[in-house]
């Protein structure tokens, strides 16, 4: 699949092992380091030396990036990721999903929390939440396999407490800003504000949804979601339109209205970046410049 944004995730100097968990533990999946630290680093990131910087995850197509850095931040449910299992997957056999689905659900609830017990709901004959031994949160799915096919990985992004019922204005922002997107479906809530909406950039889809539960958990970087640009004048559109912290602004990252974070990046940011020098020099920046790596 065509890929515009690619969800990163925050990860306490163990984003290697959570990697090889993964692979393990997600169907059609597979990881590998993409980048590793350099061998001279600040002070703060002493100790990383030639560590993995990032690593890359594939499940069934979606890309995932684990960041490996610090306990600065944690994922939180407010960001989490819907697995489909479509009976279409499985030749049209639902028994063959929902084993598939419960498999999953063993191997991520190991060491993990159930936020939403395996059962059936009025939304889905098979379904539960669970947040995962390093606190990314999962929700697993078994779809009917009647309407249009969706994608195996869905981000889901919850609006609760201070932006709660901003859901759709948040679809409409983000799709106003990319390229061949939209917003689908929108379910309202019988008191306002999205029981269920879903928006697509290309054919990736993401799910939203309005919360009036009061959480203890928001939008941190814990979860951020790259977008990576084809030149300067893009980086530069999309950084003015979205970035609303000033004091969130580093090394491409920002922080929307609703308090999503977001990267803001090079298509090539990896060549950038293996250039001698490179990551320091990013480190020096708040919007990336091409030009000055």
């Amino acid at each position: 699949m065509t890929q515009k944004i690619v969800p990163n995730i925050w990860f306490n100097r163990n984003a290697g092992e959570a990697g090889e968990f993964y692979a393990a533990a997600l169907p059609k999946t597979k990881a590998h380091v993409a980048m590793r630290y350099p061998d001279e680093l600040p002070p703060s990131q002493a100790g990383m030396e030639g560590q993995p910087v990032v690593v890359d995850v594939e499940v069934d197509g979606f890309h995932l990036t684990l960041i490996n850095s610090d306990d600065t931040y944690r994922p939180t449910p407010a960001i989490s990721f819907i697995l489909n299992f479509d009976p279409l997957m499985f030749d049209g056999d639902a028994d063959a999903a929902r084993a598939a689905l419960d498999a999953t659900w063993d191997a991520l609830s190991d060491g993990g929390a159930a936020l939403m017990p395996l059962g059936e709901y009025p939304f889905s004959p098979w379904f539960g939440w669970v947040a995962d031994r390093y606190g990314v949160s999962w929700q697993l799915m078994l779809t009917r396999p009647e309407g249009e096919p969706r994608p195996f990985v869905i981000p889901q992004i919850m609006f609760a407490n201070a932006v709660e019922g901003k859901a759709r204005e948040a679809a409409e922002l983000y799709t106003s800003l990319l390229p061949d997107a939209g917003v689908g479906t929108v379910i309202p809530r019988p008191t306002g504000g999205v029981m269920f909406g879903e928006f697509h950039v290309g054919d990736q889809w993401f799910s939203i949804m309005d919360s009036d539960i009061a959480h203890e958990f928001g939008f941190t970087p814990g979860v951020s979601l790259e977008v990576r640009c084809e030149d300067q004048d893009e980086i530069d559109r999309l950084w003015d339109a979205l970035s609303a912290v000033p004091e969130a602004e580093a090394c491409g990252w920002l922080v929307d209205r609703f308090g999503v974070s977001w990267q803001i990046v090079p298509a090539n940011i990896g060549e950038l970046l293996s250039r001698p020098g490179g990551y320091q020099r990013m480190l020096g920046m708040k919007k990336l410049i091409i030009a000055d790596f």
